[in-house]
């Protein structure tokens, strides 16, 4: 079998990785917790918690029985909602430390749920089929090439809906991204590359079965993502 040549998305997933159990991660366990943080990245928690609302939102209330993948789980919060509500999830981060961090956050009890911890690429087909995947600020980091390549990857494991965000260009962001504020430097974070939403939901109409439905953007401060619900056709 062939050996697949490396990408600049696998560049960039192990530059997320190096960076997630290094650098951010202490800042990326007390963001996601209610450890007292800053003004600003207390806009960029609320941020959080309003779109991990509202991508729940958009699953369904019962989901016993139902295979989900949480793609880029991060200390799993998303996981966790979702097992409460009967799911039978896979969180996966190429972080293993955040991962750790979800595994020993996940309640003792979570009702019917389970879920199924693993480090690593979110985008392995060996992780098995579902019916829902959410990707949750995992894909901000890639250009819009490499995003909607993922999402066709991702598509092919998944049977009824795939929710993902994206960082929507904005004059802001935009101009902080030309003039290199989003790239890693030292304890800055890796860049944040702003896409722009006609040219996304052109790419996205190219995707063979899938079709867009709802999406929302929130604005918290420093925090701006747009979530996008893709459906099976």
């Amino acid at each position: 079998m062939a050996t697949r040549s490396p990408t600049s998305y696998d560049a960039q997933r192990d530059q997320l990785a190096t960076y997630f159990d290094s650098t951010a991660r202490k800042a990326w366990i007390d963001l996601t917790s209610d450890a007292k943080v800053s003004g600003i990245r207390a806009t960029v928690r609320a941020g959080r918690d309003e779109m991990r609302a509202t991508l729940l939102s958009w699953l369904p209330a019962d989901l016993r029985r139902t295979a989900v993948l949480d793609a880029g789980c991060g200390t799993g919060a998303l996981s966790i909602d979702a097992a409460c509500r009967g799911a039978e999830v896979t969180g996966i981060d190429v972080a293993a430390g955040l991962v750790e961090v979800a595994r020993e956050r996940t309640p003792s009890f979570i009702g019917h749920g389970r879920i199924r911890w693993r480090s690593g690429d979110m985008l392995d087909p060996a992780l098995g089929e579902f019916a829902h995947v959410v990707a949750m600020d995992s894909l901000i980091h890639y250009p819009l090439g490499d995003l909607v390549s993922a999402l066709e990857q991702l598509g092919e494991q998944c049977g009824t809906s795939l929710l993902f965000t994206f960082a929507p260009h904005t004059p802001l962001l935009g101009a902080m991204h030309k003039v290199g504020k989003f790239f890693p430097k030292s304890d800055r974070s890796p860049a944040i590359v702003p896409i722009n939403e006609e040219e996304l939901r052109a790419s996205l109409s190219r995707l063979n079965g899938w079709h867009v439905g709802r999406t929302h953007r929130v604005s918290s401060g420093f925090y701006t993502s747009q979530a996008v619900e893709l459906v099976k056709a």
